[in-house]
Order: structure tokens, then C-alpha cells, then sequence
């Protein structure tokens, strides 16, 4: 915008210069013209009204008095040459030979005598000044050529050349207040423009595969912007299904990998199994008399295989699901409060309406209740979100024990509201989607249940309930 500026000044500038020229050299044109054509009409009728002879050798006689007449009236100097461009009377009193010359030059003669008009102007300096010169022949009566007549026209520039600087300095002030605001809106306009990519460097340098990336929304912006911004959150979706799909696979593939090491584990005692039913088969013989010892061995070694498949069945099943619960009388306010203990952000609040609300429960799968509702709290709060607040809140009501946990995250896609218990679906990058329906389990096997409220960019409350034994 400065260089544009810059660049249309000097060219309005070199415009306006040249039109003041080019003006008073029309003027100074068309003034001589005018001159010219009043003088001519004057000696015509000096011409047709004297009494001399009207002849080129008589021009001397004729105008002798009154050619000073003339050149006062038309306030210019008049000379006369005859045809071959000899001077035969001046306006200029004291007429000096090296000033104006007493001869018309050879080319001047040949341009004047070649001319339709048989009138000739030449640029001439005389006494170091630039003059215009008007060379014209003078007729008589019959339109036969009697003189030359040549009028000096100096030009006098001097108005022009006021109204041209008086031009400048006023364009010259003008544009330089234009010059002063096209720096003030050059600097808010690229302010404008660099804010916009700022907002969109700091977007892609947080993009992060393992995270819920959020889109840029701009209010308004230039159509460059706007396609850059539109790229970006068109990436971002892109991304976004491509880690729902990587975590898919990555699920996927830890299930698989689980049940190859449980079909594994249980391939192992199958092996000894049936080499031993096969030996039993080959060896048996009812009337061996220690038929009963080998069958007691037999089914020994069956039991003891069985045990082992039994034992890794049990194992993946407390790693899939839960131990068993171990109930015991326990104050719901202390145990919620001693869960909290072990997250460090000090933005989660704790409030309880009373300091003791007994419920018989198992310690350890109510703490993993709430540990892991606090933890998906926290994570649905994005990272760069300001003011977080998680909510813990332990309350009595209608023989039940309410447990809610509240936060101001993103919220729960409406879309995802019908599957977020389901066992592994999981919108984050991370883990096997078994958080939110364990717990559900755990909580309807105490008879209780578990709800949520979800509203996007507000938050979301679970509220989980127990019914209190007496």
C-alpha cells in the first residue's frame, strides 16, 4: 500500500507537471495565432488605404509611420523582409544586427514558400530568450506576395509556472496525509492478516495425533485465509478418523494379541492331555489288577490339566472384568475423598452435604468407580481450555447414596450418547474402551445405576447412585 501510494503520487505528479506545460504551450500557441491574425488584418487595411503604390520596394514608405502604431496596439515587435528574406522595417528602435538577425535563413525561406498556408513558425533565441517566431507573407490587393512579415512572440511562463508550483505544494500536502494513513492501515492491515496465520501456526503446532484436535473458527477473514483455515479443519477431520481408526486397529490388535496368548495357555495342557488319554486307550486292560491305580493316575493327570485351563480362563477373566467384590461397611464421603487424593490438579473440587453417609460397598471397586470417572473427566477438559473445573459432589437422597462428578469439557457428541457404556468404543487414541462399561457392572451389581448428562462446549455430569443398605 506505501508503494502504491508512492507510485501514484509521482505519477499524478508527472501528469499534472506535463498537463501545465502542454497548457501553456497551447495557450502560448493559440495567442500568437490570434496576435498574428489581428496584425494582418491592421496591415490589410493600412494596405488598401494608403496612398503610396502598394508595391515590396514602397513597404518602407507605407508603414515608416506607422508601424510603431502597430506594434504598440498589438504590443509586439513587427518586421518586415522582403521576398528574399532581406529586412526592410523594424518595430525595434535601434535594431542590432547580432540580436535579431537581418536575414531570414535559407531553410526558413524554403519551409515558409513549401506550406500550404505560406506561414511558418520557428522556435529562435534572441538575447539568450527562447521566442517564437512567426513568419507570414503579406498580400496585396491582387493576393500577390508583397513581404514577410515576422512577428517575435516571447512566452511568459511566469503565471503558469506559479499556478504549477502552487499545485505541488498543495498535492504535495495532500498526499502526504494520504501517505501517513496508508501506513496506519498497512500496519492494522497486515496486524489483521498475520493475526489470522498466527491463529493458524499455533492450531497445526498443537495438532497432535493423540489428542482431540479442535478446528479454527474465524469470524471473518480474506478468501485466502478462509481456504487455508477450511484445508486445516478439513485435515483435522481427516486426522481425527484416522486416529479413531488407528486406535480401532490398535484395540483390535491387543484383543487378538490376548487371545492368541490365551488360546496358547490353553493349548498347552491339551497336548499332555491327550497324549495321556491316548497311552490310557493303548495300556487298558480290564483285567490288569492294578486297573484301578492306572484309571486313579489317569484321571489325576486329567484334573491336574483341567485346573491349569481352569486357572488361565480365571485369570483372563479378572483381567477383563473384575475380582470379586468384597463388601464391607464404609463411609462413602471418606472413601470418595481419599480417591481424589491421588490426582494433582487443583482443579477438582470436592463437596459433600454431610461427613458421613455409610453404605456397605467394596472399597476397592468404588474407588475405581470414581478414579476413573474423574479421569475421563480430565481428559474431556482439552489441554489449552482455560478455567477448568472438575465437580465431585457426595449427597443423600431418597435412600440412596449420589455420587456426581461434573466437569466443563468438550461434552459427549450427541451421535455418541447411545454407545458410551458399550465395551470398547472409546473416543480417545488411548486405551481399550473397557473404563466406562466396567463400572456400569460394577454399579449394577450393587443394585444401582449410572446416568449422564452431556451438552457440547458446556460439559458433563455422571451421576452415579447406590442404593444405602440399613
Amino acid at each position: 500500500m506505501i508503494f502504491l501510494t508512492i507510485f501514484a503520487s509521482i505519477l499524478i505528479a508527472a501528469v499534472s507537471i506535463y498537463q501545465f506545460r502542454q497548457e501553456a504551450k497551447e495557450y502560448h500557441q493559440d495567442r500568437l495565432e490570434r496576435k498574428e491574425n489581428a496584425i494582418v488584418e491592421h496591415i490589410n487595411y493600412v494596405i488598401q488605404n494608403t496612398t503610396y503604390p502598394v508595391s515590396t520596394e514602397n513597404l518602407s514608405n507605407i508603414f515608416k509611420d506607422r508601424i510603431h502604431e502597430l506594434a504598440d496596439i498589438h504590443s509586439m515587435e513587427i518586421n518586415f523582409f522582403d521576398l528574399q528574406g532581406k529586412l526592410i522595417i523594424s518595430s525595434k528602435a535601434g535594431f542590432k544586427q547580432d540580436s535579431i538577425k537581418p536575414l531570414i535563413d535559407i531553410p526558413t525561406l524554403k519551409i515558409l514558400q513549401s506550406t500550404l498556408e505560406k506561414r511558418y513558425v520557428a522556435f529562435e533565441k534572441i538575447d539568450g530568450q527562447q521566442f517564437r517566431s512567426s513568419y507570414t507573407y503579406i498580400k496585396d490587393v491582387k493576393f500577390k506576395p508583397l513581404a514577410i512579415l515576422n512577428l517575435p512572440y516571447q512566452e511568459d511562463t511566469t503565471f503558469y509556472d506559479s499556478e504549477l508550483q502552487s499545485f505541488l505544494i498543495r498535492f504535495t500536502q495532500v498526499y502526504t496525509l494520504m501517505f501517513l494513513i496508508a501506513i496506519v492501515l498497512s500496519y492494522f492491515l497486515s496486524s489483521y492478516i498475520t493475526k489470522s496465520l498466527k491463529i493458524i501456526s499455533d492450531k497445526i503446532s498443537e495438532t497432535n495425533i493423540n489428542q482431540q484436535n479442535q478446528k479454527i473458527v474465524l469470524q471473518e477473514g480474506s478468501r485466502e485465509i478462509n481456504l487455508l483455515v477450511a484445508s486445516y479443519n478439513k485435515m483435522v477431520d481427516e486426522l481425527q478418523e484416522s486416529a479413531t481408526k488407528l486406535a480401532q486397529s490398535e484395540r483390535e490388535q491387543a484383543w487378538r494379541e490376548m487371545a492368541k496368548q490365551v488360546a496358547h495357555e490353553i493349548k498347552n495342557p491339551l497336548t499332555p492331555m491327550r497324549l495321556t488319554v491316548q497311552s490310557f486307550q493303548r495300556k487298558f486292560d480290564i483285567s490288569d489288577p492294578n486297573i484301578k491305580q492306572k484309571l486313579d493316575d489317569f484321571s489325576s493327570t486329567l484334573i491336574q490339566q483341567i485346573d491349569t485351563m481352569t486357572s488361565v480362563a480365571s485369570a483372563f477373566s479378572n483381567f477383563a472384568t473384575m475380582p470379586a467384590q468384597q463388601n464391607e461397611t464404609l463411609n462413602v464421603v471418606k472413601i470418595v475423598k481419599l480417591a481424589l487424593e491421588i490426582f494433582n490438579e487443583d482443579y477438582i473440587q470436592f463437596s459433600a452435604l454431610e461427613d458421613e453417609i455409610i453404605a456397605k460397598l467394596d472399597r476397592t471397586q468404588l474407588i475405581r468407580v470414581i478414579t476413573n470417572l474423574v479421569k475421563n473427566a480430565i481428559q474431556a477438559i482439552p489441554e489449552e481450555q482455560e478455567n477448568k473445573v472438575v465437580f465431585v459432589t457426595v449427597f443423600r437422597e431418597l435412600g440412596s447414596v449420589k455420587i456426581e462428578v461434573k466437569d466443563n469439557g468438550k461434552g459427549v457428541p450427541i451421535e455418541n450418547k447411545d454407545h458410551i457404556f458399550e465395551p470398547k468404543f472409546t473416543t480417545k487414541t488411548s486405551g481399550m474402551g473397557l473404563g466406562l462399561s466396567i463400572i456400569k457392572k460394577i454399579i449394577e451389581n450393587y443394585n444401582g445405576t449410572i446416568t449422564f448428562e452431556s451438552e457440547i462446549g458446556v460439559g458433563t455430569t455422571f451421576l452415579v447412585s447406590f442404593p444405602i443398605s440399613e
